[in-house]
């Protein structure tokens, strides 16, 4: 069954139940985990991004654990770790079962998008140095059509973002590798977990209050101790940004708490936002109840991937 695809991905919005339900199918295919989270890779950011390495159990997972807190891992690197790990997974005649919420690594990844590496533009950087970050947004729209707001969620991204596009028309061979329409797709299956609202809602919230409650202010504050710049792990957004204000004295924790709630989920609507528009995108996703009985869910598995 496994030959026929290239790739089994597990995709949905955040608190949803990825994790158990890519190695469900792990474990029922003979797979490894790749993961398609853009936080996860970072060592010692464990509870705030829900690692859950104790799911595992005995499945292999790869991309976790992989960079230095305070670093800045981006799409090129994804992919080009996202292509090695693929490929020895599938020299072990294993099934490759990526799992995460970040969409553009995951769709970027099943598209076959090849990306290349873009150095530091100095000159530049320097002319936009007194851009704002709505500024810094028009100019990236001059390039390109913003489909998301990861892009200028802060002016660290902003920058990049424009110093990327300014490559690729400096480049058009590079951006020709980047190019959806020319790139060669992934035979992939991918399974999306149906979540209701008030039940997505509701999860969110009780893991936001179990994940503090693990030590998650404990977590963000010995990253801090242990040289992290607190700026850097602003610039990863919802736990590592509004734990690490209250961390640092900016926030009191009642507000952190308030504020990282509606954040997560604002993030979760953004997240099926994404995965809609992936579809529209051409990439299929077969969507199942999230909390189908787990015979059945497997059953729907097997029957996808003999239908491939």
């Amino acid at each position: 069954m496994q030959s026929r695809i290239q790739t089994l991905a597990v995709v949905g919005p955040t608190a949803c139940g990825k994790t158990r339900r890519a190695v469900q199918i792990a474990s029922a295919f003979d797979g490894e985990i790749i993961s398609g989270d853009s936080r996860q890779v970072y060592r010692g950011m464990d509870i705030g991004t829900g690692k859950d390495i104790g799911e595992y159990g005995a499945v292999r997972h790869h991309l976790i654990d992989i960079a230095e807190p305070g670093d800045k891992y981006n799409l090129h690197r994804f992919l080009s770790d996202f292509r090695v790990a693929r490929a020895d997974i599938e020299a072990r005649g294993k099934l490759p079962v990526l799992c995460g919420g970040t969409g553009m690594y995951v769709e970027a990844a099943l598209s076959g998008l090849v990306m290349p590496e873009v150095e530091r533009n100095e000159p530049l950087r320097q002319s936009l140095s007194g851009k704002s970050l709505e500024e810094l947004t028009e100019i990236l729209r001059g390039y390109k059509t913003l489909h998301n707001t990861t892009d200028v969620d802060t002016r660290d991204r902003a920058l990049r973002a424009i110093e990327i596009q300014q490559y690729y028309a400096e480049h058009p061979e590079a951006a020709q590798s980047a190019d959806r329409a020319t790139a060669t797709p992934l035979r992939s299956i991918v399974v999306g977990l149906d979540i209701p609202r008030d039940a997505r809602r509701d999860k969110i919230s009780r893991r936001l209050d179990a994940r503090l409650e693990e030590g998650m202010i404990d977590e963000i504050k010995g990253l801090i101790a242990g040289g992290v710049n607190p700026d850097d792990l602003i610039y990863y957004g919802l736990e590592y940004k509004y734990v690490t204000l209250h961390a640092i004295g900016r926030l009191s924790y009642d507000d952190m708490r308030r504020q990282l709630e509606i954040a997560i989920h604002q993030f979760a609507k953004r997240q099926m936002t994404w995965w809609r528009g992936m579809e529209k995108r051409g990439i299929p996703i077969h969507w199942l109840p999230y909390d189908m009985d787990d015979g059945e869910f497997i059953g729907r598995i097997a029957d996808l991937m003999r239908q491939a």
